[in-house]
This record gives structure tokens, sequence and C-alpha cells, in this order.
């Protein structure tokens, strides 16, 4: 996870899971602070390289064309998060290497603005995007009880 920010939330990222080539990955923010954090929405995301330069990835709302995914292209709802609460989204991209002039891009890092005009958050993920250049980004949701935390 990473360190608490001075808005008083913070980051983790949970592993992909990998299925013939499509990629889903959970990414969770914490309350971390004092106050009440409010979500609504999708989160802004953009991958960058080991170096933290911007890849060029198109960060799509919803399952953006690259599967049917459960939940992924469901309406946002608005959360307000307490102090050690937390509510996560998920991310979707195909693993997939065509022929053409551009190389794979790995993703080594996740920039994310939890919400339009909020700081951005960095935090380490390893994205193999292959050739596609984009991701879906599905919204802020509270996961179920018991779901495993990343």
């Amino acid at each position: 996870m990473s360190a608490c920010s001075p808005e008083g939330v913070a980051l983790a990222v949970g592993p992909a899971d990998a299925a013939m080539g499509l990629r889903v990955m959970s990414v969770r923010l914490t309350n971390c602070g004092t106050r009440p954090y409010s979500l609504n929405g999708h989160p802004a995301v953009r991958v960058l390289d080991a170096e933290r330069a911007p890849l060029p990835v198109t960060a799509g709302r919803g399952s953006a064309g690259i599967a049917t995914l459960a939940d992924f292209d469901a309406a946002p709802k608005p959360l307000t998060l307490r102090p050690r609460e937390y509510a996560e989204f998920r991310l979707a991209w195909r693993n997939t290497v065509a022929a053409g002039n551009r190389a794979p891009d790995n993703g080594r890092f996740l920039e994310v603005a939890p919400l339009p005009g909020r700081p951005r958050l960095t935090v380490p993920a390893d994205l193999d995007l292959g050739t596609t250049g984009r991701i879906g980004v599905a919204p802020w949701t509270v996961p179920a009880a018991g779901a495993p935390a990343p």
C-alpha cells in the first residue's frame, strides 16, 4: 500500500487475474485520514513506465469494449468512506501482441486521480499491456464483505 497522502488516502494494487490474455486487476483506496472521503464515478488513470513517464495507453470508462465483465459498465454510485474504510475500482486489458510497428507496453506504475481535480497518487503496478494501447476502468465500488485485499 502507498503511504497515506496529505488528502488522507492510500492506494494498494492487487495481482492481475489472468485468463487467455484477459487481465483484471483491483486497485483499493483506503481512507487513512481522520475525515470522511467521498468518491463518485470513475477515477482518472494513467499507466506509467519504469521511469514514470506516461505510456500511450487510453483508459476508457467501463469495459471499453475489451470484454463483457460483470459490473464494469454499471452506473457509478456516490460513496463516502469513513476513516479506515475502503473502496476499489478494477482495470481490464488484454495482453495481445498483434503484428505491427509498435513494441508491447509494460506499465510499472499507475497514476490515479480518485476524482477530477483531486491530487494524483502513484502506486507500483505490473501491467503487461501488449500492443492494444487501452485499458477499461470500472467505477468505484465498495467490495463485497470478505473480498481479498490487494
